[in-house]
């Protein structure tokens, strides 16, 4: 029967329907292969470089104290850090995956390095400096053996045959985790020093989100150069709270975090420094902590895994190939190589931060990162000049991984369009994998930080290490329970097949199956005809 006059129109057909899936993701102003103009593209490139000091800075700055280390070995760190994490990401955007990450310092390796630091036979010695350098030859020796794992696993094919294996639907707990697993490392660094904390975050998002709307502006100002307009305003504010006397009568840890004055950076950092192999002298090799850092490789290859699938998505490009996954994966394996080579005290892997930025400014192009790269490898020959950028306070960098690590688990979200979310399967899955992921890590760490140390405690420190070290990581967790779900669950049956989506992922699983591959992910220099992907 007809309604009455007053009665809605009955709605339009396109309208019933679902968003429709996408390969590709759209409204990306700038994918890999398209850069934006040079002037643009260096102020992005500078930015990128902003955002990846916040943990070139804060790793060094936990670590080289324990060491033994003062101000001016925690500013070398901070420039050896800063020059190898340069020569990683031009590598990695050149060979490895192609993609534009930034490979940089990776909080992964705090806990293993840390076990060396605690390693009896450097506590009797009496000069702080030199159990400084016989500490950071032990943590070289370490990263070295560790980084044959990835390198190894990653130019094999060994990881190609992996993740060959991965649907969306075991993707999403991994990628997702990636990003939002790193709670902890966004409000709690905040509210170190909520005074320039908050105002960064409100800042940030008034700036990248609603002043672009506001103004109808043809070219994206706000949004593309959020990150450097609210630095600047909030730094700057952050030093007038400094010389203004705020903190003078603060107590020590509020100083430290509040301070723009108080990094000891700027005056440790000689004016120019070229970092170079082997300069803290020989590295010394334990087979137990080689052990405990091959397991923190294997926990970063698994959590790089994530990150490049976000960058994947937000650099517009096709679903990754595992081939040139693996690739990347052994291209990693060389940075974190050169880490022990150089000293850095640390390992490398994808930049999380970086990945999320690649979101907000929308611009996902190669060029951008490589320049980036150019701004690395440039403030850590030139000290001084990059200590200055590297006093910014820490809280600044927390409030800007608020944004970042959420654009990353939101990544992972996205994946579930290719899914059916009204299986009761892929509920499950999904469920338990990701309670899992951030049930699992919270009890080691809770236990870890009541007790001193983890749930497992044999004699042999590196079996401990390795433990804590896998079970501490969320993604990895979360990953390994989906990764294992997907594939014994229900395997053979058709239905299922579809509801992960794995068909949608089929076609790129052969680097030749999808004309756009080349385009992406082909090596410069016509190298592929020596290398080819398969």
């Amino acid at each position: 029967m007809a309604g009455g006059g007053g009665a809605a129109p009955a709605p339009k057909q396109d309208e019933l329907q679902p968003h429709p899936v996408k390969d590709q993701l759209p409204h990306v102003s700038y994918c890999i292969t398209s850069p934006p103009p040079w002037p643009e593209a260096i102020l992005l490139g500078f930015q990128h470089f902003l955002v990846m000091l916040g943990t070139t800075v804060i790793i060094p700055t936990a670590l080289v104290p324990q060491m033994g280390g003062g101000n001016d070995e925690k500013a070398r760190v901070v420039q050896t850090l800063l020059f190898v994490a340069g020569l990683n990401t031009l590598f990695q955007t050149l060979f490895g995956t192609r993609l534009p990450a930034v490979i940089g310092g990776s909080y992964t390796f705090v806990v293993p390095t840390i076990s060396i630091i605690l390693a009896g036979r450097y506590s009797n010695i009496a000069d702080p400096h030199e159990k400084f350098l016989r500490i950071m030859r032990g943590t070289q020796g370490a990263l070295i053996v560790a980084s044959t794992l990835q390198i190894i696993v990653g130019f094999s094919g060994l990881w190609r045959n992996v993740t060959r294996f991965l649907s969306p639907l075991s993707a999403v707990p991994l990628v997702a985790l990636s990003g939002f697993g790193l709670y902890e490392l966004g409000f709690p660094g905040v509210a170190k020093c909520v005074e320039i904390g908050l105002p960064q975050i409100i800042l940030l998002v008034i700036l990248s989100q609603y002043i672009p709307h506001a103004l109808h502006s043809e070219k994206p100002v706000f949004d593309r150069f959020a990150v450097i307009f609210s630095i600047a305003i909030v730094w700057l504010y952050a030093y007038l709270l400094t010389v203004g006397g705020a903190y003078r009568h603060s107590p020590q840890k509020t100083q430290l975090h509040c301070r723009t004055d108080r990094s000891g950076l700027v005056g440790g950092a000689p004016w120019i420094r070229v970092p170079y192999p082997f300069q803290w002298g020989a590295p010394t090799f334990d087979a137990g902590e080689a052990f405990a850092m091959m397991a923190a490789s294997f926990v970063a290859l698994v959590e790089s895994t994530g990150t490049f699938i976000a960058v994947t998505r937000y650099a517009s490009a096709t679903p990754l190939p595992p081939s040139v996954l693996s690739r990347g994966i052994g291209w990693q394996g060389i940075g974190i190589l050169l880490d022990g080579l150089f000293g850095t005290a640390n390992g490398s892997s994808v930049s999380v931060e970086n990945a999320g930025l690649l979101a907000l400014t929308r611009v996902g192009s190669r060029r951008v990162v490589q320049i980036s790269a150019g701004f690395m490898i440039f403030f850590s020959i030139l000290g001084k000049f990059g200590a200055v950028f590297a006093s910014i306070p820490a809280p600044i960098f927390a409030a800007l991984y608020c944004l970042f690590f959420a654009y990353v688990g939101a990544a992972g979200l996205s994946f579930l369009q290719f899914c059916n979310l009204n299986s009761f399967r892929t509920k499950f899955i999904l469920g338990f994998s990701v309670f899992m992921g951030l049930s699992v890590p919270q009890y080691f760490n809770e236990y870890t930080s009541v007790a001193g140390y983890g749930p497992v405690h044999t004699r042999a420190r590196w079996f401990n290490d390795i433990i804590n070290v896998i079970f501490s990581s969320k993604p990895l967790v979360a990953g390994s329970v989906a990764f294992f779900l997907d594939n014994t669950l229900h395997r053979h049956d058709s239905a299922a097949k579809r509801d992960r989506g794995y068909h949608w992922w089929k076609r790129f699983q052969s680097f030749k199956a999808d004309t756009r591959s080349d385009e992406f992910y082909s090596l410069p220099f016509n190298l592929n005809k020596f290398f080819p992907s398969v």
